[in-house]
Formats: C-alpha cells, sequence, structure tokens
C-alpha cells in the first residue's frame, strides 16, 4: 500500500517514513502543502499522513482541495494542538483521524490501518475470496490450509488486488500504486510478480483466481 507523508519536520518526517517502510509501505515524502499537491495530481495513495502547520499551502488548505475535487483517501492529521476547536476543525475540513504530536509510532500505524480499514467498509483487515484468505494486518497468506510465504512486493500487491477484487487493474494502475517515485524498475516489472504470485497462489490449485485480461491488465477473482 501506498502512504504520502506530508511533514515540514526534516527529522519527524524521517522518522515516519522509516516506519512506514519498516510496516511495508511503500511511501513517498515531501514538506509543504504545494508539494503535496503535485504528488496527489500525479499518483495515488491508500492514506495520506498530513501535518496542519506547513509553509506554503498548509494542511487545513490542502485537505479542503483535496476534499473539493471529491477525493476520498483516508487522511491522518498530525499536529501539536491539542485544544476540541482544532480537532474539530480539522474533522470538519474533512480528515479522517488526528493525532496529537508527540505521538508514539505504533499508534501511528494503528490509526493508519483503521482509516484504511474504515475508508474501506471493512470490519478488519483479513480478506477472503475462494480459499484464499488474506491478513493485512499479521501479513498472512492461506490458499485452503496451507500458509503461503510472499515478498514484500508479492504481497504489496496481492493485498492491492483482494481490496479490488473482481476489478480489473492496468500495468501502469499496479505498478503506480505499489512503487513509489524514486523506483526505477523495467516496464515488465508488474508482469514479472504476477508471475510470482501465480505460481505460489495458483499453481497447485485447479481454481484459478488471478486473471489476465488481454489489453487491460489483471484481476483477481473468483470465476467458478
Amino acid at each position: 500500500m501506498r502512504i504520502l507523508v506530508v511533514e515540514d519536520e526534516p527529522a519527524l518526517n524521517d522518522v515516519v517514513v522509516k516506519k512506514l517502510q519498516t510496516a511495508h509501505y511503500s511511501v513517498d515524502a515531501c514538506f509543504n502543502g504545494n508539494d503535496a499537491v503535485d504528488y496527489m495530481n500525479g499518483a495515488e495513495y491508500d492514506a495520506i499522513v498530513l501535518d496542519i502547520m506547513l509553509p506554503g499551502i498548509n494542511g487545513l488548505e490542502f485537505l479542503r482541495w483535496l476534499r473539493s475535487r471529491q477525493d476520498n483517501t483516508p487522511v491522518l492529521l498530525l499536529t501539536a494542538r491539542d485544544s476540541i476547536e482544532d480537532r474539530v476543525t480539522g474533522l470538519d475540513a474533512g480528515a479522517d483521524d488526528y493525532l496529537v504530536k508527540p505521538f508514539a509510532l505504533d499508534e501511528l500505524l494503528a490509526r493508519i490501518r483503521g482509516i484504511i480499514r474504515r475508508a474501506g467498509h471493512q470490519i478488519s483487515n483479513r480478506f477472503t475470496l475462494a480459499d484464499l484468505t488474506v491478513d493485512c494486518d499479521t501479513r498472512t497468506v492461506m490458499r485452503g490450509d496451507s500458509p503461503i510465504s510472499l515478498s514484500s512486493k508479492e504481497f504489496a500487491i496481492l493485498e492491492y488486488m483482494i481490496r479490488n477484487s473482481g476489478i480489473v487493474l492496468s500495468r501502469e494502475k499496479i505498478g503506480r500504486h505499489i512503487w513509489n517515485y524514486d523506483y526505477e524498475g523495467g516496464s515488465n516489472v508488474v508482469d514479472v510478480y504476477i508471475r510470482y504470485l501465480r505460481k505460489k497462489i495458483d499453481d497447485a490449485h485447479s481454481r484459478k483466481l488471478i486473471h489476465t485480461v488481454r489489453g487491460a491488465g489483471y484481476v483477481l477473482r473468483d470465476d467458478t
């Protein structure tokens, strides 16, 4: 999953980015609201970690801009302001949750998981399709009674596909969603990882779940 971090304190920005990467998120980061607008115009994100006090376009202005274009990407506000009035202002501007500095990084991760789960109208972060089960919190995958070991990128692609099961996802859409702006991989990298996933998810089963839609991309669905 892909997260955008918008925080103007370099040290905190770096700590948050590293914690998210350790949790296997793909992360882009910037230090002001103007750059955040550019990132949102060029990519899709599963969540945004947004400081309120930013140079240029501040966090609330960015948030109002985001919601004005009908973009419902979950937003977690970070701020040193902890008054009820400040919290109400942030939530009314369209934030999904609010975290006051200083905060524990594990709480940050839990709140991100929560806003992503709520955005997908999920009770939990555990998904099932046919006999395939993907637990996004524990990062475990089962096909029937058999556990499946995946690399970080394999899991990220499978998670994206099962969260969008039944929807055809283009190679470009998968690539933009899984890798950040710093990635310089080959043009067929998505195809390579889909082959890896097929070998682990489908090869030992007659019931295939990963399908190619010619000229369009890939879809995770049960055709039986």
